[in-house]
């Protein structure tokens, strides 16, 4: 083969190496529930793998880190540091939903006896930084509405504990998005 004919590898430089998750750095409660109640483990459900959710949370961000690690290595390992954090939430709310007596099988289950399987059309992917980074705040708001929702709705301090401090997790990686996007 000719020297014109070889071509130069292609290397990801943005080196992951030290990587922790993007969270307070105050502990969790104990991962327990009062009794066992399948209507708070299927509202978790929709906090585990609904559209908005952790699981959707945790996917858009890997996606969105891969898709800038070339171009934007310190983007893209802040936005991995929050993809580790909301497998950690998922990791926890599926104790939870289990505790609880309830399934872990991607199935979303609403109050009104829907059940939504999850799917990645929940994601919102883009190209563009400044659109990635507005709707992971956006995915970061909806999530905080939606804990809050559930615990006025949970009458079990032992999950509402958990929810309340993923809550704050949640802001934090707001506050760090929205330092992103006054960079952009």
């Amino acid at each position: 083969m000719s020297m014109e004919n070889k071509k130069s590898p292609l290397v990801n430089s943005c080196s992951m190496a030290g990587l922790k998750p993007a969270m307070l750095e105050f502990p969790y409660p104990p991962i327990q529930v009062s009794c066992r109640n399948l209507n708070y483990a299927d509202m978790l459900s929709m906090d585990y793998c609904g559209s908005v959710s952790e699981l959707s949370a945790l996917t858009q961000y890997v996606n969105n880190e891969s898709r800038l690690s070339m171009k934007h290595c310190r983007y893209a390992k802040i936005l991995l540091e929050i993809a580790v954090a909301e497998m950690m939430h998922l990791q926890k709310l599926g104790e939870l939903i289990c505790l609880l007596g309830g399934e872990l099988d991607y199935t979303a289950r609403q109050q009104n006896g829907n059940c939504f399987l999850w799917t990645p059309e929940y994601l919102t992917l883009s190209d563009d930084v400044e659109q990635m980074i507005c709707a992971n705040i956006e995915g970061e708001r909806a999530a905080v509405k939606q804990y809050k929702m559930h615990i006025g709705r949970i009458d079990d301090e032992f999950v509402n504990a958990v929810l309340a401090r993923i809550i704050k997790d949640e802001e934090y990686h707001i506050l760090l998005l929205q330092s992103l996007l006054d960079e952009v």
